[in-house]
């Protein structure tokens, strides 16, 4: 029986060893970093070490608040930010819909990307919150933050990424680093443990404090061994060079069986996420199959694929219902090799194989 293949990295990452020592250290040692005692301060101190560490990681010079994950950081900001108006792109991760539900939301192209003049247009009534992407959970297109960040500016505006899938290192024009006003990090999707994240705040001054700790940005008890495997994952380089070409050459397999990549023609695509359409054959047939063969896949976002619901990401993008429920997400992390995408094109040609074998109007047997 062979050793099952994990390619869903976009939902959670195995936890690298150096966060998994760090975090049994932290335990070991615990102390809260509030108190005033030796081992409080020696426990704020490290704490402190791993939040400028983590902001040097990603070449971040402003604040950083500790938060539980990217979903809080997000909520933090859309609805602390001192703007009057929210703005959001219409495939957001469900975590901004969900914390800013009567936001008006951006038309996307065919390609994913924000309509830049939909954006300006929204503008001109306003400053505003603008919260987008860095790469899209689902699809992987990549937004062009320089180009947002120019419009919201100069409207007067705030810019919030979330980067929850960006992995430390990636190095553009497009940095959000380089244009945001607030960023989204999630520990998790980075190797990290889950239950710790980041907001990262280029002016303390645009969010409303609550109180408490954080700088009086996040009440409650600073989760210090979180924030130690965060910031030791994040030190444990991912091979982006490496990743990019094991994606080229998923997407070529897959085009040449008959499959269809979701967003080919989009400017730019992180080279961690991809998705593609498998023709006749339900996406939930196929994560069924690819289970079932040792393989784990996902079908959008994993906060929504448990319900099975239509992507209103395919959706936005123009992509109809029927072809919408026959893709899948795959995703890379640190551990995938070249022998992870033979096998894993090796399965998607046997589904694909058997679907070309049933009637029409049936379903592939499980």
């Amino acid at each position: 029986m062979p050793d099952r293949l994990y390619m869903d990295h976009a939902a959670a990452t195995p936890v690298v060893s150096a966060a998994r020592d760090a975090v049994a250290a932290a335990l070991a040692e615990w102390a809260n970093p509030s108190s005033p005692h030796g081992e409080g301060r020696a426990a704020r101190a490290a704490l402190e070490r791993a939040r400028t560490r983590i902001a040097r990681a990603y070449g971040w010079d402003g604040e950083l608040i500790f938060t539980s994950g990217a979903s809080e950081s997000l909520a933090m900001a859309l609805t602390r930010a001192e703007l009057p108006r929210v703005l959001v792109s219409a495939t957001e991760h469900e975590a901004v819909l969900r914390a800013a539900p009567e936001a008006a939301r951006l038309p996307v192209l065919g390609n994913g990307t924000l309509d830049l003049d939909a954006l300006a247009g929204a503008l001109a009534a306003g400053p505003a919150l603008v919260a987008v992407q860095w790469g899209n959970n689902e699809t992987g297109v990549l937004q062009p933050i320089a180009a947002i960040a120019e419009r919201v500016r100069a409207a007067g505006g705030l810019l919030l990424v979330d980067a929850a899938q960006m992995p430390v290192g990636w190095d553009d024009d497009d940095l959000p680093q380089l244009h945001a006003d607030f960023i989204a990090l999630s520990g998790h999707k980075r190797g990290g443990p889950a239950g710790v994240g980041a907001l990262l705040i280029r002016d303390l001054s645009t969010l409303r404090p609550s109180g408490g700790q954080e700088r009086g940005y996040r009440g409650g008890t600073e989760n210090l061994p979180g924030a130690l495997g965060f910031e030791a994952a994040v030190g444990v380089p991912e091979d982006l060079v490496y990743m990019a070409e094991l994606r080229e050459r998923l997407d070529s397999a897959i085009e040449a069986a008959g499959g269809e990549i979701v967003a080919v023609d989009a400017d730019r695509r992180t080279p961690l996420i991809a998705a593609y359409r498998m023709p006749g054959v339900a996406a939930t047939t196929q994560l069924i199959r690819f289970d079932l063969m040792g393989i784990a896949v996902s079908a959008g976002a994993a906060c929504s694929s448990g319900t099975m619901r239509p992507s209103h990401v395919l959706a936005q993008m123009g992509m109809d219902a029927d072809a919408a429920n026959q893709v899948i997400r795959v995703s890379f992390g640190r551990s995938t090799s070249a022998g992870d995408i033979e096998r894993f094109v090796g399965a998607w040609r046997t589904i694909h194989g058997e679907a070309r074998m049933v009637p029409p109007g049936d379903d592939v047997a499980i």
